[in-house]
Formats: structure tokens, C-alpha cells, sequence
């Protein structure tokens, strides 16, 4: 099978992938709500930035889908923090307090979620503040929400023209199966979480970078996207540069969520000291494309390139910025 049918395949296989739909969801629900990135606080980051002196206050929230509260509830409360103070770290910034609301059938389907919340609360040292619950539902449901503070933001309106896209992902997992869950977390030492986690802000205020995503359920090429539709920029993606573990069918690679994953983009003279920033904690790091003037987001191997989203045709989240990309710091 030669790379160009590959790439053919793959292009498919996420345009028509859950994955790609329910990012196009948020597009009817900032629709509904009526805001979107020209608001005074831009909608359409990993968190809102919320100017505070001479910082940023965070603040974010991850609701989790029924079946996986239901099927891995201890590991769904651990990914209530998990996924939150990763947010925080995608905007350069270090979590406060999460508040939780969770709904169960009575104590008993609530205690794992709230165990792994709690065990997740002390490994990352992001204290539950409070939230809401409800024990006489019908089912499970978890809704996890996050405070946290930045002294110079990462953003998603800030990638440019002539940058390149650099993933970093932390290999050193398993999936977690059925679902398409990379854990790399609930072993790892709790110092080296926490460390990990302090990149992205080290990031940010040493100005090697502006723009910069968590990798979300969306995947490597989905997280991208959105990047790009909110930047108002095109993106290429080399397939074969992106971090991998060798054993993990491609494909279902690019629609998986990593406990530890983001995007990143940078000038071409930063790139080397962020890819030795990640390497030094053994993260796997790399250049996987570009970031050019345009609305595509397109996946590349060996010379094929095949388009995956045309902003042109059709929005995906709907949170681009009107005009030239938003200049935060």
C-alpha cells in the first residue's frame, strides 16, 4: 500500500470521524449563544483568559461523555483533572482549584469517579474546591471544572504565517481500552507529572512561543485545526513526523486523546530549543508541519497531500478571528 493511499485513507477516515464531529458541534453552540472570538474575552481557547493586573486568571470546564463515566468511572474522575490542568497548561499557565459536579444512581456508582478525582486531585496538587452533586439520577455524569493563572498566555488566535507545528506527546502509555484513551499518567511519579505540566508556562514566558493547543479528543489533525481555524492560517502536517508509538495503528493514532499531548507552534529558530526542552524529560517531540497563509488544513507524505477541513467551505468550531490574528502579549 503506497503513503498516498494511506494519506487518501486517513483524510477520509477523519472527516468522517466522531471525533471531527463533535468539534463541529461547538460551531451550533456558539451560534446559539451568540459569542465568539471578537469578544472581549475570546471564545474558543483551551480556557478563557480573563486579564487580571499583570496576569490572567483561567478558567475552564470538561463535561464527559455518559458511556465512559459508565464504563471507567475511577478513570473518568482521574481525567476530570487530568484534562482540565492540561488545558491550563496549553495556555501557559499552573492550576488553582477544580469544582466538580457529579450526578449517580446513589453512593455507590459515585465513589470510584469521585475516587479517582480525588487521587488525581493529590498526584497533580490541584486541590477540589467544592462543586455540586446529585445521587439520585438515573445515571452517571461528570462535569469537572478549573481556576488557574498565567503570567504570559498561549492562545489559539496566536499562530502566524512561517511558523512551524511542533507535537510534543508522552509515549510512555497504554490505550486504555475500548476507548481511544492514551493513559500515561496514573503511574507516572507525581513530581514528574507536575514538571511535565511546567514546560508550557516555561514556554510562554521565556517568548519561545505564542500559540499553542492541548490535544484534544479531536486528535493530532482535529487539535490542529481548530488551532488554524482560530489563527485564521493554513496548516500542512507531515504523517510520518508526528510522535507514535510503533506498535499503534496510524489511523486510530490520529483520533486518540494522550494524557500528556499538545501542539505548538514557533518561529523556525525556536523550534530546536523546544523540541530539547521536551526531549530532557523524555516527551516525544518533533517538527510535524507548517503554518502558511491560507484556510486548509491538509496532511502530507512523501510529496502527497491530501485536504482534510477548508475553512472556506465550512467552519468547524466557529470561533475564528475576524481580521489579522490576535496579538495577546
Amino acid at each position: 500500500m503506497t503513503m498516498s493511499i494511506i494519506a487518501s485513507q486517513v483524510a477520509h477516515t477523519l472527516k468522517e470521524s466522531k471525533s471531527f464531529a463533535a468539534k463541529a458541534d461547538i460551531a451550533d453552540v456558539i451560534g446559539l449563544l451568540g459569542v465568539s472570538a471578537e469578544e472581549a474575552i475570546a471564545v474558543g481557547d483551551d480556557c478563557a483568559a480573563i486579564p487580571d493586573g499583570d496576569s490572567y486568571l483561567l478558567i475552564a470546564i470538561e463535561g464527559f461523555m455518559n458511556e465512559f463515566v459508565a464504563g471507567d468511572p475511577w478513570f473518568a474522575g482521574w481525567c476530570g483533572v487530568m484534562v482540565n490542568v492540561s488545558d491550563i497548561a496549553a495556555m501557559g499557565g499552573a492550576p488553582i482549584a477544580v469544582v466538580n459536579a457529579i450526578w449517580s444512581d446513589g453512593v455507590g456508582s459515585a465513589s470510584p469517579v469521585l475516587e479517582g478525582l480525588r487521587e488525581a486531585s493529590r498526584a497533580f496538587g490541584v486541590p477540589v474546591v467544592g462543586g455540586h452533586s446529585n445521587l439520585r439520577t438515573d445515571r452517571a455524569q461528570l462535569a469537572v471544572a478549573i481556576l488557574g493563572r498565567a503570567k504570559k498566555l498561549l492562545t489559539s488566535f496566536d499562530a502566524e504565517p512561517g511558523d512551524q507545528l511542533i507535537s510534543a506527546i508522552d509515549l510512555r502509555g497504554r490505550f486504555r481500552e475500548p476507548f481511544s484513551n492514551w493513559e500515561a499518567a496514573t503511574t507516572a511519579p507525581p513530581e514528574r507529572l507536575r514538571g511535565d505540566l511546567q514546560l508550557l508556562p516555561a514556554i510562554a514566558e521565556a517568548g519561545l512561543s505564542k500559540a499553542a493547543k492541548d490535544i484534544s479528543q479531536g486528535g493530532v489533525v482535529g487539535t490542529a485545526a481548530m488551532l488554524a481555524e482560530c489563527s485564521n492560517v493554513a496548516v500542512s502536517i507531515d504523517l510520518a513526523a508526528i510522535p507514535k508509538p510503533d506498535s499503534i495503528p496510524l489511523e486510530r493514532w490520529l483520533t486518540s486523546f494522550p494524557s500528556f499531548g499538545y501542539l505548538i507552534t514557533a518561529r523556525p529558530n525556536k523550534v530546536d530549543e523546544i523540541l530539547a526542552l521536551f526531549r530532557a524529560r523524555d516527551i516525544a517531540a518533533a517538527a510535524i508541519g507548517e503554518i502558511a497563509s491560507g484556510a486548509t488544513v491538509a496532511i502530507c507524505n512523501q510529496g502527497k497531500r491530501e485536504i482534510v477541513w477548508d475553512f472556506s467551505q465550512r467552519a468547524l468550531i466557529g470561533c475564528a478571528a475576524q481580521g489579522a490574528n490576535r496579538r495577546s502579549n
